[in-house]
């Protein structure tokens, strides 16, 4: 029978096979006259593209499973994932040819309503992206809605005092205390820090290190440890064979708890996540002089270009450099004077 209904579902489904190909749709509709026409429509099509050689209709599900699995090893695959469960609200029941400029308008109004317009844009790439490879790659689609992102601001960094960070730690519950400290003084991600390993340690050599695989560019990170950071390790020393920071014998699996929260309004911070812990320790190393090329090994950045947004924070190697024209244009403004 063509046309069914099956249990799980109030609305009809469609079962044709022509020339051995078989496809079984929900037509998304419980009513049994419209569900007839879907079913011929998309009969017709069918036998358009094996008789006529006119291209296959593709869904946006099918362009998300093959985007999943070609760029499973993409840092922001699981981020992916969670954008991609949002976006199916709207393009979940859609063919490509289907996604719209007012389907984007729609998708960019609703995220709107609960999101930064900078959050919005990373859910419009998102789709953009997998709507250019359906055209140029795969060639899916004949063409694809022009995506316009919005303009953002500069780049948010937001930073601790000294003084902050102190109060900020003293607020702290222990086992987060230590977090946030090793954080501090070694500048990795929330992730890196929270699933830090043993193996990943030689406290001999005062030395650590992220694998490639899990750092945000793909690249091993080396950790050289300092005091702070080694004195942090001898006191998380035995509480687990595997990880490193732990809580009541089970390892740390999220930082941004109630907990880390309660502590940042106690200790007068606001406008603060956990990720600004980085910059926080990025603007110290910058303040203490340490040059563009050693903070770039040091936090892991593929280009210095990510690390230039600091340089305004140690001008001293710059006026350096300016005053060595001093002996040159001095000479100058006496004559002037004169």
């Amino acid at each position: 029978m063509s046309l069914f209904k099956r249990k799980d579902s109030s609305c009809w489904w469609v079962k044709i096979i022509i020339d051995g190909r078989k496809i079984q749709r929900s037509t998304g509709t419980d009513d049994k006259i419209k569900a007839q026409e879907f079913h011929d429509r998309l009969k017709a099509q069918m036998w358009e593209q094996n008789r006529l050689g006119v291209k296959a209709r593709r869904s946006w599900k099918e362009a998300v499973v093959r985007w999943l699995e070609e760029t499973s090893e993409k840092a922001t695959h699981q981020e992916d994932k969670r954008k991609l469960i949002w976006l199916d609200t709207y393009l979940g029941a859609l063919m490509l040819d289907e996604i719209t400029l007012d389907v984007i308008d729609s998708i960019r109004a609703a995220k709107l309503k609960e999101a930064a317009k900078a959050t919005t844009n990373r859910y419009l790439a998102l789709t953009r992206s997998i709507l250019l490879r359906s055209r140029d790659e795969w060639e899916w689609i004949d063409k694809v809605p022009k995506i316009r992102l919005f303009k953002e601001s500069a780049s948010r960094e937001r930073s601790l005092t000294r003084e902050q960070a102190g109060r900020l730690l003293d607020e702290l519950p222990e086992h987060q205390r230590d977090v946030v400290l090793f954080a501090l003084a070694t500048g990795l991600r929330q992730s890196n820090v929270l699933q830090l390993e043993w193996s990943q340690i030689n406290l001999e050599q005062r030395h650590a290190w992220i694998h490639a695989w899990q750092s945000k560019n793909r690249r091993p990170i080396s950790i050289p440890l300092n005091e702070a950071a080694y004195a942090v390790l001898l006191r998380q020393k035995g509480k687990h064979l595997e990880r490193v920071f732990t809580f009541q014998g089970r390892p740390l699996n999220t930082a941004n708890t109630r907990a880390w929260r309660k502590a940042l309004q106690r200790a007068g911070i606001d406008n603060f996540r956990w990720h600004d812990l980085r910059h926080t320790w990025a603007t110290w190393q910058r303040q203490a002089g340490t040059p563009t090329h050693e903070l770039q090994r040091l936090g892991g950045w593929r280009t210095g270009a990510m690390v230039e947004r600091y340089a305004h924070l140690a001008p001293e190697h710059l006026a350096e450099a300016a005053s060595r024209l001093n002996s040159v244009l001095l000479g100058y403004d006496s004559a002037t004077v004169a």
